[in-house]
């Protein structure tokens, strides 16, 4: 079909250089324009001989050049300039012929060569018409200062000098495009949008999207924005609304206020009969919306931005395009149109991983590549390693201060009773049921239920708030996105949102549990406005509390200071979760869990130690790890003496007092005769009833009365 159309076009051409060839046999001598004028003649029969043998001659219904003048309403004269000023693409030799009769040197007819050939065709009639009322110079001078192809960019005058010496040169890159090649401008970066994907049928049915299709269909001048956060998303969109419609997409990105720019994407999109799509280069540091610059653009113009990024102008209507909502039933088909050789996995991955379908596709694309580098690596009976592939997408995304790590961490490890247990499990439960009590029960609309599921952990240092976000994470079967607040916080006015921005966008991205920690360096409570710091913190915890509500995934954020939470924010939590210091119940289990019974020497009495010690899980686990490596140090097992000592030092770092070491069960002459047998035989067990646990409350052991005592 391609060389169909450029065989045509060149056959367009030919007429056009034999009219030349006329001209110069007319007005110049043998000597002076012979030799070009020649060239001209034996060109021109070449390529129509060529256009005539070629097989299927009959030239297509609707050529490019076709589209052109009638998307911008181009004349017959127009017509023709188009077709003169094209020839010096057409051959070498024609570039050299026009630089030789052209006042400035320039490889392009000039505006005077075109004068000549309307004079001509007056008098012939050659140019349409009977002689006298073929077009004349006036109109050409009129057509080329405010005619339809100069307003639309289709030609244009270069050089300096005076009128009639001026180039006529056509817009980069239209010639390759009028003989049916995917030619691109300099100024038009290529912006891909993809195939469109599956699972936006529903999408498709929203009244905005049937709307958007109706405007694409009618031609009518209009701007369709969509916006999305994610360039992508955004881009997969378009695609539908254009395949919905029947047409084709031409999508570059390049600077929206620079009508050049803006008149070559609307230009190039009319000769290929498709859909302009402008993708909106994200704005640098500090610029505001930009304006795009419409005046070109003969139809329809979608517009791809990230939101608050641009204003329409009062030029033409705007249509905004949401980007959802997108039902399960949608990701259910967009993962079974990802995953065809796995379809039985798609409720749950749809459950497990609500992507938006342009992110499905994507991740679909890294499972397969992934399992053909090592098919023998996949597991007999197992799912697609959906999890790794968007773990491994993500990697590259994520911000400073912010880790993305996979938990491993089971509800055994989290010791916690009581209503706190309870909570967290209902929030497991609550994401993992999500789909069914929102979608299928429809208590999305009927209650106006949120997406998603908030948890504020709150307590004193140390008592397993990190912890239990890891156990939920691992529960839920999702990475853990661990964001600091602290160091997201910056004192330039607009970063702390975009740092939160982007973490949101990877956490949605991934669909990890989002775990802000240390929340309320950003969530603190909203203060009267005193000075302009204070209005600045205020606008941060509100973009705060608007982002958290869009978040459709799981989030905990944690703080040791809930008296400083702005109030608007414990409303929006779905979970507010205690965390006391654990009894002494709690803390022997702690003990047990971080030392392991194989590496305690006999002398260890965890049961004391979690007596004595009212203390947080988090200092017992710094004792115990510091405890074992002091045992390593010392070349043998972990002793009482090594977990009282590593105590004392945890209680230094807080600052508090440190109450002592605990007796052993039985009082001074039990301990005396326990020393004994550990200096007799080392290593040896202690007495069962010696070592015994006592119900009774230690005693305090004072090494001086002991050394008196003995």
């Amino acid at each position: 079909m391609s060389e169909r159309i450029s065989r045509d076009l060149s056959r367009r051409a030919a007429a056009v250089a034999v009219r030349v060839a006329e001209l110069l046999e007319t007005l110049c001598s043998e000597e002076a324009g012979g030799g070009s004028a020649a060239f001209l003649r034996d060109w021109a029969e070449s390529a129509a001989h060529r256009a005539a043998a070629a097989p299927g001659t009959r030239p297509p219904a609707f050529t490019p050049l076709d589209r052109l003048v009638h998307r911008f309403g181009l004349g017959s004269l127009e017509t023709e300039l188009v077709l003169f000023a094209g020839l010096p693409d057409e051959h070498e030799g024609l570039a050299r012929t026009f630089r030789t009769m052209n006042p400035g040197g320039a490889p392009h007819p000039s505006v005077g060569l075109a004068g000549l050939l309307i004079d001509c065709a007056a008098r012939t009639g050659a140019g349409g018409g009977a002689p006298g009322h073929a077009p004349d110079r006036v109109a050409l001078r009129r057509l080329l200062h405010e005619g339809p192809a100069v307003r639309a960019g289709v030609l244009a005058l270069t050089g300096d000098g005076p009128f009639h010496e001026r180039s006529l040169t056509l817009a980069d890159g239209l010639w390759e495009a009028l003989h049916g090649y995917p030619a691109r401008p300099a100024a038009l970066e290529e912006a891909d949008p993809g195939p469109p994907v599956a699972g936006l049928d529903g999408w498709l049915e929203l009244p905005e999207s049937v709307r958007a299709v109706a405007a694409l269909r009618s031609r009518e001048p209009r701007i369709l924005l969509v916006c999305a956060r994610d360039e992508t998303v955004a881009l997969s969109r378009c695609a539908a609304l254009a395949r919905a419609a029947g047409l084709g997409l031409l999508a570059a990105r390049t600077r929206p206020e620079d009508p050049g720019a803006m008149g070559l994407l609307g230009l190039h999109a009319a000769v290929r009969d498709a859909v302009p799509l402008l993708v909106v280069p994200a704005p640098g540091a500090g610029a505001g919306p930009v304006t795009p610059a419409v005046g070109r653009i003969p139809g329809p113009l979608l517009v791809c931005a990230a939101p608050g990024t641009v204003r329409p102008g009062p030029q033409r209507p705007v249509l905004t395009v949401p980007v959802g909502p997108i039902g399960t039933s949608d990701r259910r088909t967009a993962w079974r149109a990802a995953l065809p050789e796995a379809p039985q996995h798609a409720p749950e991955l749809a459950a497990r991983h609500p992507l938006d379908p342009a992110l499905t596709a994507q991740v679909a694309l890294d499972v397969h590549g992934r399992a053909g580098l090592a098919p023998d690596a996949e597991e007999e009976g197992a799912g697609p390693d959906v999890s790794g592939a968007i773990r491994a997408r993500a990697g590259a995304l994520l911000p400073s201060g912010v880790d993305l790590v996979s938990p491993d961490a089971r509800w055994p490890r989290l010791v916690l009773g009581g209503e706190a247990d309870d909570q967290l499990r209902d929030a497991v439960a609550r994401l993992r049921h999500q789909a069914l009590v929102l979608d299928d029960w429809r208590l999305r609309e009927a209650a106006r239920a949120a997406r998603g599921v908030r948890l504020l952990l709150t307590g004193p240092p140390g008592t397993g708030k990190s912890l239990a976000a890891e156990v939920l994470a691992t529960e839920a079967g999702r990475d853990l996105l661990v964001v600091d607040g602290s160091e997201l916080v910056s004192k330039y006015i607009g970063e702390t949102e975009k740092n939160l921005a982007a973490c949101f966008e990877v956490a949605e991205r991934t669909q990890a549990v989002f775990l802000l920690d240390e929340a309320d360096a950003l969530f603190a409570t909203r203060t009267e406005v005193s000075e302009a710091n204070d209005r600045f913190a205020n606008m941060e915890t509100a973009y705060l509390l608007q982002r958290l509500d869009r978040f459709d995934g799981l989030a905990v954020l944690t703080t040791n200071l809930r008296q400083n939470i702005d109030a608007a924010f414990i409303r929006r939590m779905d979970f507010v979760v205690e965390f006391p210091l654990p009894d002494e119940a709690g803390r022997h289990r702690m003990w047990e869990l971080h030392l392991p019974r194989a590496l305690l020497h006999a002398d260890v009495d965890l049961a004391g130690l979690a007596q004595y010690y009212p203390v947080p899980g988090g200092w017992i686990r710094n004792a115990a790890i510091g405890a074992a490596f002091r045992a390593a140090d010392d070349g043998g097992a972990v002793r009482q003496g090594h977990l009282v000592d590593a105590m004392r030092r945890e209680y230094g770092k807080a600052g508090r007092p440190f109450p002592g070491e605990p007796a052993r069960p039985g009082g001074a002459a039990a301990d005396r005769r326990a020393a004994r047998a550990l200096d007799s035989a080392p290593g040896s067990a202690l007495d069962p009833a010696a070592g015994s646990p006592s119900p009774s409350a230690p005693l305090v052991i004072d090494r001086r009365t002991q050394k008196e005592s003995s």
